[in-house]
């Protein structure tokens, strides 16, 4: 059997190739992360100035300034992977550089979603001026949970190893 791993379960590669595609692989991933942060962060940043903030209540304007240290902290865990791999590289630590990175990620994907409910919130509460704000928001945020991080659970658990192609029908894969 080849380097293409035909017939074998997984890949035929080193823990160095391996850390490179893994690498590789989240870089992709954090770059979509990062430009909607980026995004949401920037227009949160541009809020304060509008002529209205001043007159939003004071729970509002709590509510923003922890929207917008939530954005920050986010966008901050999702550019660390970047830094942690510029101050790294050369150590040949690329592999432990891989699930740091992947940590931070998921770190910033948790503050991202908790920026996104509170700016959805915040949004809502001056938009309707009612406590239907936050039945609006929980479903969006349940939502986002079973989207982001359920779906991804429940997927990993039934491809644990240890389970065979046998065990995933067709019309599943």
């Amino acid at each position: 059997m080849g380097r293409d791993g035909a017939g074998r379960r997984g890949r035929e590669e080193s823990l160095e190739e391996r850390a490179d595609r893994q690498w590789t692989e989240l870089l992709q991933e954090v770059r979509v992360a990062q430009t909607g942060v980026q995004i949401l962060f920037g227009f949160l940043l541009t809020v304060v100035f509008q002529p209205r903030f001043a007159d939003l209540p004071e729970i509002d304007r709590a509510l923003y300034l922890a929207t917008v240290f939530l954005g920050a902290a986010a966008t901050g865990a999702l550019i660390a992977p970047v830094a942690l791999h510029r101050m790294l590289t050369g150590r040949r630590v690329k592999p432990q550089t891989v699930q740091w990175a992947s940590r931070l990620t998921v770190t910033g994907l948790v503050l991202l979603l908790c920026t996104m409910t509170a700016a959805l919130l915040l949004i809502l509460r001056v938009v309707l001026h009612n406590a239907l704000a936050l039945w609006l928001v929980t479903p969006l945020v349940l939502w986002f949970l079973l989207c982001w991080f359920a779906l991804p659970l429940w997927a990993r658990l039934r491809s644990e190893p240890g389970s065979t192609d046998r065990d995933i029908r067709p019309d599943q894969a």
